[in-house]
């Protein structure tokens, strides 16, 4: 017992030199890196080209432009280049200028040196001096959004005003071959189901995919529909003849015909006969019949599924 408790002494004891040993191994190697990453060091890095503010009416071309930049910094600085892409950003609005067909690009070192790098990094060489950017013209254009939607409400609820889509059209900017067959952007489909409530939703644009060098001003736009409680009404509506030759004299009954429509409850009351007109037209008639078929003439626009509940106008001419 004595000798197996001596043994786990022992073995503690070695496990604590391993374990001494290992922390300052990387206690050196800390001290080893950090005295590296102090010191300063030149190297020559490409540079990739972010471009910004291209103006909308053009279109840069994809050629591969990037910058081999020689920089002298320390090691803490390298490493994130190292890390991360580096860029350098032109700004199309003021660091370019046209000159025939194409942008150029043409800053000093001290220049890019104060505007892109911090004080820690000092700017030796670049490589090209000049870039150039070949472009084309793009073509801008206003099309209308059309949605696509399949929305259900729940009994008695319907939209008592038509859906709006803000924004109702999007602005699509590309070459002119391309934008030239776009009339119009649709929505992906919402579907809604037992709607009672004002719409207020975000839905995506169905833009195509295929096309990459076509740029839209949005991806996405918001529905918005008033939702209300609608009931239904029914109201006698006069009948008149219409086309009655001048030397025919007629009697025609009923002189009312029942007109059933469906109206949101806040405009229920606006609503009355006189809004509506039922005609008959005269000249319709074929074959001697004695019916006249009633038609809608006007109904108000608030009014929804009108219909004549009279089907046929019976009538005799008087000699």
């Amino acid at each position: 017992m004595i000798k197996k408790i001596k043994s786990d002494i022992l073995t503690s004891i070695k496990n604590k030199k391993i374990n001494v040993f290992f922390l300052f191994l990387l206690l050196a190697f800390i001290i080893l890196m950090f005295t590296k990453l102090s010191k300063e060091y030149t190297n020559t890095v490409v540079f990739n080209i972010e471009k910004i503010n291209i103006p909308q009416e053009d279109v840069i071309f994809d050629d591969s432009v990037a910058l081999n930049i020689t920089l002298k910094t320390h090691g803490f600085k390298w490493l994130t280049y190292y890390f991360s892409k580096p860029k350098i950003r032109i700004d199309f609005k003021k660091d370019v200028y046209k000159k025939d067909s194409v942008f150029i690009w043409n800053k000093s070192k001290a220049y890019l040196e104060n505007t892109q790098f911090d004080k820690q990094v000092e700017l030796l060489n670049i490589s090209p001096e000049v870039l150039t950017f070949r472009y084309g013209v793009n073509m801008v254009k206003k099309v209308p959004v059309k949605l696509n939607s399949d929305i259900k409400y729940s009994p008695g609820f319907d939209v008592s005003k038509p859906y709006v889509l803000r924004p109702d059209s999007v602005v699509v900017v590309g070459a002119k071959a391309l934008v030239s067959q776009v009339d119009f952007v649709q929505t992906e489909k919402i579907e809604l189901t037992n709607v009672r409530k004002n719409l207020s939703e975000t839905v995506k644009l169905k833009l195509p995919k295929k096309n990459k060098d076509l740029t839209f001003s949005n991806d996405k736009v918001v529905l918005k529909a008033t939702v209300e409680k609608f009931t239904e009404g029914t109201l006698k509506v006069p009948v008149t003849i219409i086309n009655v030759p001048k030397n025919i004299n007629l009697k025609y009954f009923p002189k009312e015909v029942n007109v059933s429509y469906y109206v949101s409850l806040s405009n229920f009351n606006s609503i009355s006969a006189k809004d509506f007109s039922v005609v008959c037209d005269y000249s319709n008639i074929l074959n001697n019949q004695s019916l006249l078929v009633p038609e809608l003439d006007r109904f108000p626009q608030t009014a929804r599924n009108v219909k004549i509940k009279q089907q046929h106008i019976e009538f005799i001419i008087i000699e």
